[in-house]
């Protein structure tokens, strides 16, 4: 099967370009994402679509190598698909975040309530800089950083935090073993990792 774009207006040619590396692209950044948080499943579908995609952009162009058109409608379409695809998976927000917070007052209440809100706490009493403090740590869903923090905001904004990346988790304390179900149902099943 061949689309023939001899009949179409350069601007035609030009925005299937555009948005066909938009899409390749904002697959890639996604797959990427996924590799790089152990999705082994779900990336080599979306590299599979990635390509194919790709493939039609650059026949596309390869077809009239002259038109300055195509080749400032494939760089556009690249820079935009990097773009889209970061906004995606920050929307997304797969994976999970480790919450160090540091603080020199009794953090016992901040602890009750992380706990309440069903995540798993560990603290522990240190030696700081300044002397003894409390440390509070937590593996949570990066999508619930927010919520976390505003936790720890309110019982000790002076306190220190730190977050990093997880790339996986055995047993523990952790919220919401359920699938979620809110961005895209069957999406967010797949993606899950139990």
């Amino acid at each position: 099967m061949t689309l023939e774009f001899g009949d179409w207006p350069v601007w035609a040619g030009a925005l299937l370009i555009f948005f066909a590396r938009v899409t390749d692209v904002t697959l890639g950044t996604l797959r990427i994402a996924f590799i790089s948080r152990g999705e082994k499943k779900l990336a080599p579908i979306i590299a599979f679509f990635e390509m194919m995609i790709w493939l039609f952009a650059i026949g596309t162009l390869v077809r009239d190598f002259t038109n300055l058109a195509y080749y400032v409608a494939y760089a556009g379409g690249f820079a935009t698909g990097v773009f889209t695809g970061l906004r995606l998976e920050d929307r997304i927000a797969l994976g999970s975040r480790m919450i160090r917070t540091i603080t020199q007052q009794d953090a016992s209440a901040l602890s009750d309530s992380l706990r309440a809100a069903g995540w798993g706490v560990t603290s522990v009493r240190a030696a700081g800089h300044s002397g003894e403090v409390n440390l509070i740590f937590s593996v949570i869903k990066r999508a619930d950083v927010g919520q976390y923090m505003a936790l720890v905001e309110r019982h000790h904004p002076d306190s220190f935090s730190s977050i990093e990346e997880v790339r996986s988790i055995r047993r523990g304390v952790y919220r919401g073993r359920k699938p979620p179900l809110g961005f895209g149902g069957l999406g967010s099943f797949l993606l899950w990792k139990r």
